[in-house]
């Protein structure tokens, strides 16, 4: 490990920024993140995380990635009031109209809200040496030139200044304001690639009762052909959370008639099981997510030096497909990896957080295609892994095998070539 030097500085305090906050811990000798919302111990939900309502899912690769840099994490998420789960043992998946066979898979779900996992995140980031943390503080901008990024003004309760920085990292999620400040300081634009999706969500906590679903499941997740999906996840205080979606302006209603009969329309009837046969605890509440976003940092020419974007600010996926928290995990790991020299720093993370981005990404981007509606160019070899991808969910229904492959491809465990590997290729086309 290189010598601690300097300073850095974080823009957002949600997940990606503090698992940004927590690898710059072991190089910089101060990390301040720098967050516009107040941040109450044992929230329920942050007023910049209007997504934290609904479902999110940690896949099992982001789980690894944040028990290694913080040691313990599942024990102490659990010990806060999350439950852990096998995939496939614990849980159910409902995929291209079916369920999905049942066996072990090797991944571990942890079941919680977001802002559980949030929590436990923040205490264990600001146990660090030399982070700090501004709360209700509003990055204002950039300071410097195309060539290098060398502070941010910021305004909040000590009123309006300047921050400087050795390296500071753009972790501000969806809404950041990455493009216009590059602009404002000459840098050169990523392009985008962007998918119109129109998801919409809507989501309601429901009171569990023992014995539900015969007491062998805590998490069902349900995909469908039609653009419809939903989740019920057994969080902390003996509740259901229920998110229930649909794309491309298709979006369940928040009445409770219109509530329960979309999630009567899913391919997952235990959703609806629930829904029905359970108490609702507060009203439903709507989200709304137009677009897939990818911005190409990595195809800079020049990216300025002391600047670097990760997490949502950098790629936003459509999150039916619970990816994100995941994703900025190993993004963070990226960070990490890249962090022993100064050289070059912005292009070799960028390289190698676009590694970490792809599959997911490809992933993504290749469902949502699937959908006639969601605009896009479908290249003959997304058009052939769409057509591969549908067998494989329909062997996976009856096959444990090849769902356990499936799957693991899902949580960014295993590559994609996993399908293709001669035994459980031979499983999928003679099947």
């Amino acid at each position: 490990m290189t010598a601690r030097r300097g300073h850095a500085l974080v823009i957002g305090a949600g997940v990606a920024g503090l698992l940004a906050a927590r690898v710059l811990a072991e190089r910089f000798d101060r990390v301040t993140l720098v967050e516009r919302d107040e941040l109450a111990a044992n929230e329920s939900v942050r007023r910049g995380v209007a997504q934290a309502w609904h479902l999110h899912g940690l896949l099992d690769r982001g789980r690894r990635i944040m028990e290694d840099l913080y040691p313990g994490f599942t024990e102490e998420a659990v010990a806060d009031g999350a439950t852990v789960a096998e995939v496939l043992v614990g849980t159910r998946w409902y995929v291209g109209g079916s369920r999905l066979a049942a066996g072990s898979t090797g991944l571990t779900s942890v079941i919680a809200t977001r802002s559980l996992l949030e929590n436990v995140l923040r205490r264990r980031t600001l146990r660090q040496r030399g982070i700090e943390l501004l709360t209700r503080t509003t990055v204002q901008g950039l300071v410097g030139d195309a060539g290098r990024v060398r502070a941010v003004t910021v305004s909040g309760p000590a009123g309006r200044r300047t921050i400087a920085a050795d390296l500071i990292v753009d972790a501000g999620g969806r809404g950041s304001r990455i493009l216009p400040w590059l602009s404002e300081i000459g840098a050169e634009i990523p392009v985008e690639e962007r998918l119109d999706v129109d998801l919409g969500y809507t989501s309601r906590f429901f009171r569990h009762r023992p014995g539900q679903l015969g007491g062998q499941a805590s998490v069902i997740v349900s995909t469908g052909d039609n653009g419809r999906g939903g989740g019920a996840v057994r969080v902390e205080g003996e509740r259901w959370h229920v998110t229930l979606a649909g794309m491309l302006g298709d979006h369940p209603p928040t009445d409770d008639h219109g509530f329960r009969a979309y999630a009567a329309s899913l391919s997952a009837p235990d959703i609806h099981t629930i829904v029905a046969g359970s108490e609702p605890l507060g009203e439903a509440v709507p989200y709304r997510f137009r677009t897939a976003v990818r911005r190409r940092f990595d195809r800079q020419s020049a990216p300025p030096a002391g600047l670097v974007v990760l997490g949502d600010a950098q790629c936003a996926f459509n999150p039916l497909y619970a990816q994100g928290m995941s994703v900025a995990a190993l993004q963070a790991a990226a960070l990490r990896d890249c962090l022993d020299t100064d050289d070059d720093l912005p292009a070799r993370f960028y390289a190698a957080a676009a590694d970490a981005i792809a599959v997911a990404w490809q992933l993504a981007a290749g469902s949502d295609l699937r959908h006639p509606g969601v605009e896009g160019r479908r290249t003959v070899r997304t058009r052939l892994t769409n057509v591969f991808v549908t067998r494989v969910q329909r062997v996976a229904h009856h096959d444990p095998r090849v769902a356990r492959t499936f799957l693991r491809v899902a949580h960014l465990v295993d590559p994609p070539a996993a399908l293709t590997a001669p035994g459980t290729l031979r499983r999928i086309l003679l099947s």
